[in-house]
């Protein structure tokens, strides 16, 4: 299946709305048992505007504000810190649609963001590092029962990625070290951390997973190994990278123990943004050792990966398993800023069975419609057979699902530029992600950062 990105934008009923590609999508829909049903063939129609003027979903949706910016934590701790990023959903200890719902959430705060992550004793990394994640735990009827910190005294949390054990990974997307910007320790790691018990995951950085501007993750399920990107959208652009772990799989802290972190080479390809034919296949992928991961004197990607180079691409970011294989995006690119070429997102599939990589979906930029936005960015296989990405562009901001079909369509808007203190302008949407059970949405909005949780008739 492939469409030009007027088509696609046309057949849904979009124009104008930013999102559209072209490519195989059936490739993005066996991750899940449930993506196999015959399910998520067209969207839920139009937008109903929301008489609260907060959030816009279609008829027999519903949302609910689970946290806002600024509020007091249900721990009392502090409050509620600013600028809502990525995020993950995991069972409690009673498994099923019964259980209760745990919450790890990402604030990517720097220096200058208006409310820290509060200090708490036991999980603060660096006093002067004002990100870091809260944790909500939710019971079977949605309702919160506890807001608290999960780590403290990071910097600009970003993405990252669940573990198959039931933890969070979150991502610091910096370079700065100690004695920049105010920091008494070096940043650009990943943490691990336990939405459901903080205190037993602290606040450790896993050094031998690299130090860079570190995006998202995705953890192999059969191999153990970990799958990074990095956000670089200033040339020399990011890398893709693997860690293999020394305990594969080896659960709760089992990172700790170290392993070797590699930078993808796609031989003949030193950018990733020169590939513009939707199945374009790369046969041989080769994995070289990061000659230092914790880049104590030149960032990753500058190093010397030797005669060979290594493999670019600008702005990675969302990441993640789906089947036997591991999806990584490439937000955008831009010739102007260094790309080899120009597109408006990738989505590309590596194989690690076969060491295949493969260009699966191209977000435009083959049109001549304008768009308020551009670039997916945040994206999650929804239980349903779709795929939800959210919009990081400017105008409007709106959460969109893709069907099997192809077919692009508008799931929740936020609203913005109303001017008043009671609604001022909302920012981008971060963070997408399902429920355990496939009945739950939840997703954030960046600034005033704020978490909802949306329901209705996902199965339809």
């Amino acid at each position: 299946m492939s469409a030009t990105r007027r088509q696609i934008l046309a057949r849904s009923g979009a124009l104008g709305a930013g999102i559209a590609f072209t490519g195989a999508l059936s490739e993005l829909f066996a991750g899940t048992a449930a993506a196999a049903q015959n399910l998520g063939h067209t969207g839920y129609g139009p937008l109903v505007p929301d008489p609260d003027g907060l959030l816009d979903l279609p008829e027999g949706f519903r949302y609910r504000v689970l946290s806002r910016e600024g509020d007091q934590l249900r721990s009392g701790e502090g409050k509620v810190p600013s600028n809502h990023d990525g995020m993950a959903a995991f069972a409690g200890r009673s498994a099923g649609r019964n259980g209760r719902v745990h919450l790890v959430r990402n604030h990517e705060n720097r220096v200058t963001a208006a409310i820290p992550v509060p200090t708490v004793e036991g999980l603060t990394y660096d006093p002067a590092g004002k990100g870091g994640c809260t944790a909500l735990t939710l019971d079977r009827h949605g309702n919160v029962l506890s807001e608290r910190v999960a780590i403290a005294g990071t910097a600009v949390n970003c993405a990252g990625g669940p573990t198959p054990w039931g933890t969070w990974l979150t991502c610091e997307e910096t370079e700065d070290k100690a004695g920049t910007n105010g920091y008494t320790k070096d940043h650009g790691f990943i943490f691990e951390v336990d939405g459901a018990d903080p205190h037993r995951s602290g606040a450790v950085p896993l050094t031998a997973m690299g130090r860079f501007q570190h995006e998202a993750i995705a953890v192999d399920p059969y191999r153990g190994i970990v799958y990074e990107t990095e956000d670089a959208f200033l040339k020399p652009f990011g890398l893709f990278y693997r860690f293999l772990p020394n305990q594969p799989l080896g659960g709760p802290g089992s990172l700790r123990a170290g392993g070797r972190l590699q930078a993808m080479r796609v031989p003949g390809v030193p950018d990733l943004s020169s590939i513009q034919e939707i199945g374009a296949t790369f046969e041989g992928v080769e994995w070289v050792d990061v000659p230092d991961p914790l880049a104590a004197q030149t960032p990753v990607r500058l190093q010397d990966f030797g005669p060979k180079g290594i493999t670019h691409a600008q702005k990675l970011e969302g990441c993640y398993w789906g089947g036997k294989c591991v999806y990584f995006v490439s937000s955008f690119a831009h010739s102007a800023e260094g790309s080899a070429a120009d597109h408006f997102g990738q989505i590309w599939r590596y194989d690690p069975s076969s060491r295949r990589l493969t260009l699966v979906i191209v977000f435009g930029p083959d049109t001549d419609i304008q768009l308020p936005g551009e670039s997916p960015d945040n994206i999650c296989l929804a239980p349903s057979g779709g795929l939800m990405v959210c919009e990081d562009g400017n105008g409007a901001q709106h959460v969109y699902g893709v069907t099997r079909r192809g077919e692009v369509y508008a799931m929740a808007r936020g609203r913005q530029n109303i001017g008043t203190p009671e609604a001022p302008e909302w920012g981008e949407f971060a963070g997408v992600t399902f429920s355990p059970d496939g009945r739950t949405m939840y997703v954030n909005c960046y600034t005033p950062g704020t978490t909802f949780a949306v329901t209705g008739p996902w199965r339809r």
